[in-house]
């Protein structure tokens, strides 16, 4: 076996059903007795359903939790944290809401218990990306990391079908470039591929029966496994597009990721033969490629950048913010295949293994 190295992250987890009912012992444990409860304005109503279950714990609610974490909407709740002398933030929701608690953490070094309710996978990682003047940064702190996940299932069940179609294949998309990454390790790699193998699982059961308890349970674990992937190796091609895609031209977050991930797994297939052989036997396919497109179909998940409003005339300008600033990627990277990649996926057609 190859020379590697490992970090763990140093987080809680608590995964089963009912466990939204930890909260209050969870807030004690961390010594903190003032939470400030985040939230989306969809999610709003359950947030101070929350805040009424913990009772005095509840410091107040702020419920304006945005997509790409606009740092004037993070400037906006740290003055709410300010006024209520918050002591710990309790993210209830999904990427949107998850990514205000680490901004708020990263300027205050506030503990944050995170209670997902999609996919995402945010939760499990030390990465903050944060948008300002339509431009989408991404950075990794340990200052970021929450300190508590309480994974209850329950609260999956009502998850919408396209949210819970597109957060899961944005969840793929994490152990999918995990499994190719230039820090790639043993331990990751299997659970990058469990991950995929738990989503790929439970996602046509889902779509059949959105209240299937074990589904949604493997489901919830699989997008867990794919943010521990997430947070400890380093991302690729896939990531960068859909961070300049979603930070530039507002596309929505888990979408975008579910459009560009088999183009951006086929730009890579060739050069990552190992990593493609394990995502094959996850999916059970013989193309894994093929594969994740095909998945994506069957789930009814969106399939072109036309669909999400990306505008033709912006993929030039896509494709050359993507390459502004170097970083790693098992296959060199150019602005005119990068081109490509972009009108195939704006186009919505099918992407082959030879890229």
């Amino acid at each position: 076996m190859k020379s590697f190295s490992y970090t763990g992250l140093p987080s809680r987890v608590l995964f089963g059903s009912g466990t939204l009912k930890s909260l209050g012992d969870e807030i004690k444990r961390l010594g903190c007795a003032r939470a400030l409860i985040l939230s989306t304005p969809q999610q709003e109503g359950e947030a101070r359903a929350l805040a009424a279950e913990i009772g005095p714990l509840a410091a107040g609610l702020y419920a304006n939790a945005t997509m790409h974490t606009p740092v004037t909407v993070t400037d906006a709740a740290l003055a709410v944290v300010k006024d209520l002398k918050a002591d710990v933030t309790v993210a209830l929701g999904g990427g949107s809401t998850t990514g205000l608690g680490k901004a708020i953490a990263l300027r205050t070094d506030l503990p944050q218990i995170v209670i997902p309710t999609t996919y995402a996978g945010s939760e499990a990682t030390p990465i903050l990306g944060e948008t300002k003047d339509g431009l989408k940064t991404t950075q990794r702190s340990l200052k970021v990391l929450p300190e508590v996940i309480l994974y209850d299932v329950d609260l999956t069940l009502s998850l919408p079908m396209g949210l819970s179609v597109t957060s899961g294949m944005n969840a793929i998309a994490h152990a999918v470039e995990a499994l190719y990454a230039q820090d790639a390790n043993p331990i990751t790699s299997l659970m990058a591929e469990e991950a995929v193998r738990a989503l790929a699982r439970a996602l046509p059961v889902i779509v059949k029966d959105p209240k299937n308890i074990e589904a949604r349970s493997d489901a919830l674990y699989g997008a867990w496994l794919c943010g521990i992937c997430l947070g400890t190796v380093g991302m690729a091609l896939h990531h960068k597009l859909c961070h300049t895609l979603g930070g530039t031209f507002d596309l929505p977050h888990a979408e975008t990721h579910t459009v560009v991930l088999p183009h951006a797994t086929a730009y890579n297939a060739a050069a990552t033969p190992a990593a493609m052989a394990r995502l094959a036997r996850a999916l059970g396919v013989n193309d894994p490629v093929r594969g994740l497109y095909d998945l994506e179909v069957a789930l009814g998940a969106p399939t072109s950048l036309k669909q999400l409003g990306m505008p033709q005339e912006g993929l030039g300008r896509a494709a050359e913010l993507a390459l502004a600033n170097p970083y790693w990627n098992p296959r060199p990277l150019e602005l005119r295949t990068i081109r490509t990649l972009l009108e195939n996926a704006w186009a919505g057609q099918p992407p082959s293994s030879s890229g």
